[in-house]
């Protein structure tokens, strides 16, 4: 599932695409007809993400409302002056880096979108781009006051990272005594934090994954709060998940902080891909710190990494 560094360049893309536009909004699958409606032709006023939900704010006081799931997915293209990635979400299908050209390029002259392919629940289109959306679990055109009572079901958002909340973080912990890699994953706790951001930061502060929330002490829950945060800020810089640091990188990796722009996405400045991570899909494979076997076991229905050596209590 799409973390929260992906909402978070998706909402900017919007913004940058079609933000100030009238846009037409249509579903060429005919299952979001009635949303898509209340708002076509209106003006795209802001976009935004908290966790793993998109809000597109329209000039009428609604919002379109997406939650991508694990096969959601957005694909974009346009004219010369677009510039995005052609495909946001849908990890299973693109992986955690977003992806350039295919059905989003731009080459020839622009005559407006292609043909729909597939089932397209919602089609945007700007003066000079669309978007498509496909397989996401939650799309709902819905009032300003039901988008706020969305956002007061979650947890804080590292990315917005507000005054106060790493103290609201370290109190939804310690609140519990459900074990804290079960936590991570509660979007109620903290929202954006999916799979690979729970293995792995629990790694870099060396925490036992089936440590209480309520055992663990308040200055390292604010710890482990400020490590999610430089994390996902990362991935929110580089469009890719990559919590390890040069000094494990090998092969075709090269140590140097990239922009978030289509060139960089296509360099050679990240590491490989086996590289960019200390535990997440290593199981089997010796800890990259102390060489102990790295195990995997279900929990909350997804899978856990974690070194056994590494992250004891």
């Amino acid at each position: 599932m799409p973390e929260g560094h992906t909402l978070r360049r998706l909402a900017r893309q919007f913004g940058d695409v079609f933000g100030g536009q009238r846009l037409a909004v249509s579903s060429p699958q005919g299952r979001f007809a009635g949303g898509a409606a209340l708002l076509d032709g209106h003006t795209l006023v802001a976009a935004e993400a908290h966790g793993k939900h998109l809000f597109l704010h329209f000039d009428h006081s609604l919002v379109l409302h997406v939650h991508l799931g694990l096969y959601g997915a957005w694909t974009f293209g346009g004219d010369s002056t677009f510039a995005g990635s052609s495909s946001i979400g849908a990890p299973r299908r693109v992986g955690e880096q977003e992806t350039f050209g295919g059905d989003g390029e731009n080459s020839g002259v622009y005559t407006g979108p292609p043909e729909p392919v597939g089932a397209v629940r919602v089609r945007i289109v700007g003066s000079n781009g669309w978007a498509d959306l496909r397989g996401a679990t939650t799309c709902e055109t819905i009032t300003v006051a039901e988008a706020d009572a969305v956002l007061a079901r979650l947890g804080p958002d590292p990315l917005v990272n507000r005054r106060g909340d790493a103290g609201r973080f370290a109190a939804n912990l310690l609140s519990r005594k459900t074990p804290v890699a079960a936590l991570l994953m509660d979007q109620k706790i903290i929202a954006g934090v999916g799979n690979v951001y729970r293995a792995e930061v629990l790694f870099r502060r060396r925490l036992d994954p089936w440590l209480p929330g309520s055992d663990v002490p308040d200055t390292e829950a604010r710890k482990l709060w400020r490590d999610v945060v430089s994390v996902m800020g990362d991935g929110v810089l580089d469009g890719r998940i990559i919590t390890t640091t040069p000094r494990y990188w090998s092969g075709n990796g090269k140590p140097a902080k990239a922009a978030a722009d289509a060139t960089a996405l296509k360099s050679d400045s990240f590491p490989a891909r086996e590289n960019a991570h200390f535990v997440y899909k290593r199981d089997g494979l010796p800890c990259r710190v102390c060489g102990t076997t790295v195990l995997m076991v279900e929990l909350v229905a997804r899978k856990l990494y974690w070194c056994p050596y590494c992250q004891q209590s």
